[in-house]
């Protein structure tokens, strides 16, 4: 932190604060789910790619629609936890959810 001051840097948190609002407010909440659904779209993204499926292979193995995949990857889709497990599974990997 002493080392921030230094340089004249300004902590990350300030500067999401500034655009997203303090932690609790209704903007800084859709800004951490958006971060969320991004961070999750990548991870299957990148395990589809080490699997070796095409988003049309892993949708019809999974019995959805390529759309549904790109959406999930985009961070664009709002998932149930059932079918996020099911889409992981069909990549070949299980994933763990943890209470914070």
């Amino acid at each position: 932190m002493e080392n921030n001051k230094k340089l004249n840097l300004t902590p990350i948190e300030d500067l999401i604060s500034e655009d997203f609002g303090k932690v609790g407010t209704p903007e800084r909440d859709a800004f951490e789910m958006e971060c969320n659904a991004f961070i999750i779209g990548e991870q299957l993204k990148d395990e589809r790619l080490k699997a070796g499926l095409t988003q049309e292979e892993l949708a019809e193995k999974i019995g959805t629609k390529k759309s549904f995949i790109s959406r999930v990857e985009k961070g664009r889709a709002d998932i149930q936890l059932s079918t996020l497990v099911k889409v992981f599974r069909g990549v070949g990997r299980e994933i763990s959810v943890r209470v914070l």
